[in-house]
């Protein structure tokens, strides 16, 4: 648990540069899985590699997920949920040019990459993940599945790998408060993403979310609860080196604050 977002950005940061430095001493590459947010470590990032000169030319970027328009294409490129075009502005653009990722390093997701990035992903072992997590619990876009007719098991979910989906009611929700002032069209309502077979894949996996209210059953149930397809995130208890950050805020719940309400 860390004090806030500030706190949050610059751990995020480190631990990544960690990876990298120690792979770089090595001689080998690193291959991460990265998501666009939680946002308040990017800024950190990039000043400590420029600062200490940490090359990422044999850094391996696999982004984990991509909003998609109704007809699964990809967003306007102003679009705030345009994932590449945030990452191009502030996780690769201030890098200095001599330590920055090589372009063919970038695996973007979309449906037209979909099956270079599966083998590309497939070839060597990923060192990290990074990640945040959802409302319920999602990790990348792997939300819960509440389709009537298709119900899947706790081990489907587990197997799951890249596709594009229907963005779940409570995210198109849970975002449009977040970013649009609760109007909703302009969610996007499909997404890819990369699945949790691929993302649990990693040597290390590390989320972090800086959310508060809009994160805390989640978190709440990822720690306590047995796991679950209801909260994809909790899959993350199977893991041999899987770590939960959260800021003070998100770490709290409004039940456990108030013994005297009767829920029941």
């Amino acid at each position: 648990m860390v004090r806030d977002s500030s706190e949050m950005g610059q751990l995020i940061a480190e631990e990544l540069v960690e990876v990298i430095e120690a792979n770089n001493l090595k001689k080998i590459p690193t291959r991460a899985i990265i998501p666009c947010g939680p946002k308040c470590w990017y800024e950190p990032f990039t000043k400590l590699v420029n600062a200490r000169g940490v090359s990422l030319r044999q850094l391996f970027v696999f982004h984990m997920d991509e909003c998609l328009d109704w007809q699964a294409r990809p967003l306007p490129t102003k679009h705030p949920y345009n994932f590449r075009s945030f990452m191009e502005r502030y996780f690769y653009g201030g890098i200095l040019p001599e330590l920055a990722v090589p372009e063919e390093q970038r695996f973007w997701l979309l449906p037209s990459t979909a099956d270079k990035v599966k083998i590309a992903l497939e070839a060597t072992p990923i060192d990290i993940t990074v990640g945040g997590w959802g409302q319920d619990g999602h990790v990348a876009y792997n939300q819960a599945r509440r389709h009537p007719y298709s119900a899947i098991s706790l081990e489907e979910l587990a197997a799951s790998t890249i596709r594009i989906q229907e963005n779940n009611f409570d995210t198109i929700l849970a975002l449009s408060q977040r970013s649009f002032g609760g109007a909703y069209q302009f969610v996007p309502p499909m997404s890819i993403t990369l699945g949790l077979q691929e993302c649990l894949s990693a040597r290390k996996v590390r989320v972090y979310s800086d959310t508060g209210s809009w994160k805390q059953t989640a978190l709440r149930v990822a720690l306590f609860a047995e796991p679950t397809p209801e909260y994809p995130m909790t899959l993350l208890q199977r893991h041999a080196d899987a770590l939960i950050t959260a800021t003070e805020e998100t770490a709290r719940h409004p039940i456990s604050e108030n013994p005297d309400w009767d829920l029941l």
